[in-house]
């Protein structure tokens, strides 16, 4: 990278299950409150707005102008969207970085927003295609040939869901077979879902979501992590992808739920973070990586498995190097089979292509402040938020502490970032 390029916390909503407190706000809805706060916190305007959200919406194209003009930001901010599944606001974030100067680019708002309870339903592209040809028709008559072209075939909804278009399948579905294929089993994966709850409830009883959270639609904290979760109670749930082979490992408690919420951080330059409050953590972009794979042929979420030792042996680091693990819990076996992933020398050496032993994985410093299993999973908002968690995290840790940030993305893609404390 050039330039010095800084990432700064900013704040998110609390996070609701679908369906829940923050269903009456679709996701322009919940981004404006978090934009507002964010620029109060600024001094002068932000130079850049960078926006995404996942799930398609007809009635806009670039959700980022929508939310400038919503939030009452100065309209001329230059703002853009962006969509990379459930790494979009991190890609966000390194797009930031890239457009940042020094030049009067040097400070950009940056983060997503996801409403899970608000998924507009289309008409299939057939009957798209007959309404609009009644819709260009000059006259009645015309209109009522058109419409009487018509037929039953041509009739029909388009419901998105949470389903990869090449293959058909789910990320859950395809997360089965792949922690089949790496030997995840059902207890394991209960007990990072036990731990995901275990650390998020206590984050929050310690206070640490108090700067990153703020209150939207009547709601203060997330709604999510549970403090009576336990063994006993994450056993009993059934399969939730796999419930004909007996085999099945994934369960809505080992699972990320839907989710709805809106997250943001800081790209900076130096000249940039004297715009921010002296207080607001902020850490270096040491470096990113973009990586995709073969979805066909490989696990639909390993991407995170080929790019953190490519990372990590692009500027000389080991796994023992890196003092805070952030990863994104799509599935607990989805982190589990990265982490494995990484312990095998063959997969680093065969697949990855890094020749340099990495040492031993440590496990112990994984997710210290709650995961997405525990946090939920909004899917525009997520990068946003692991960031700013990691942020707060490792700022407070003091100057050369590094941290890995990492998230896996549909389509067999994913991003990851190393941070230093400076």
């Amino acid at each position: 990278m050039g330039d010095q390029i800084w990432l700064a916390a900013g704040v998110r909503s609390p996070f609701a299950k679908v369906d829940g407190p923050l269903a009456g706000l679709d996701a322009i809805g919940l981004s404006v409150p978090v934009v507002q706060a964010m620029a109060e916190r600024a001094s002068g305007k932000p130079d850049l707005l960078v926006w995404g959200a996942v799930i398609p919406n007809l009635t806009w194209s670039n959700i980022a102008r929508e939310v400038v003009l919503d939030a009452g930001l100065d309209p001329t901010i230059p703002a853009y969207g962006t969509v990379m599944a459930c790494s979009t606001s991190m890609a966000g974030a390194f797009q930031a970085a890239g457009l940042l100067d020094g030049r009067g680019r040097d400070l950009a708002l940056v983060g997503g927003a996801e409403s899970m309870s608000q998924v507009q339903i289309g008409l299939s592209q057939r009957l798209s295609n007959r309404f609009r040809a009644v819709q260009q028709a000059r006259t009645g008559g015309d209109r009522l040939r058109a419409l009487a072209a018509t037929r039953p075939a041509d009739i029909g909804l388009f419901i998105p869901s949470v389903v990869n278009r090449t293959t058909g399948m789910s990320m859950g579905e395809h997360t089965e077979i792949t922690a089949k294929q790496w030997g995840i089993g059902r207890e394991a994966q209960d007990a990072v879902a036990l731990a995901s709850h275990r650390t998020a409830v206590a984050a929050w009883a310690a206070g640490f979501f108090k700067d990153l959270v703020i209150p939207v639609a009547g709601m203060e904290r997330d709604n999510i992590p549970r403090a009576d979760t336990s063994p006993e109670r994450l056993a009993k749930l059934k399969p939730a992808f796999d419930r004909t082979s007996g085999q099945g490992s994934l369960t809505a408690g080992n699972s990320s739920p839907l989710t709805d919420g809106a997250a943001a951080l800081w790209a900076a330059t130096e000249a940039g973070l004297k715009r921010l409050p002296a207080a607001t953590p902020r850490v270096k972009l040491i470096d990113y990586e973009i990586t995709s794979i073969d979805l066909r042929h490989e696990g639909l979420l390993m991407a995170p498995a080929y790019g953190v030792p490519r990372l990590l042996v692009r500027n000389g680091l080991t796994y023992g190097d890196i003092g805070l693990w952030e990863i994104h819990e799509a599935f607990a076996a989805q982190l589990l089979f990265h982490i494995k992933a990484w312990e095998d020398r063959g997969f680093v050496r065969d697949k990855a292509g890094v020749e340099v032993d990495l040492g031993d994985f440590p496990r112990a410093r994984v997710n210290p402040t709650g995961g997405s299993v525990a946090l939920g999973h909004p899917f525009g908002a997520t990068g946003a938020r692991i960031l700013s968690q990691a942020i707060q995290e490792l700022a407070a840790r003091g100057k050369g502490e590094r941290a890995i940030v990492s998230i896996c993305a549909d389509g067999g893609q994913g991003t990851m970032a190393l941070l230093e404390a400076a």
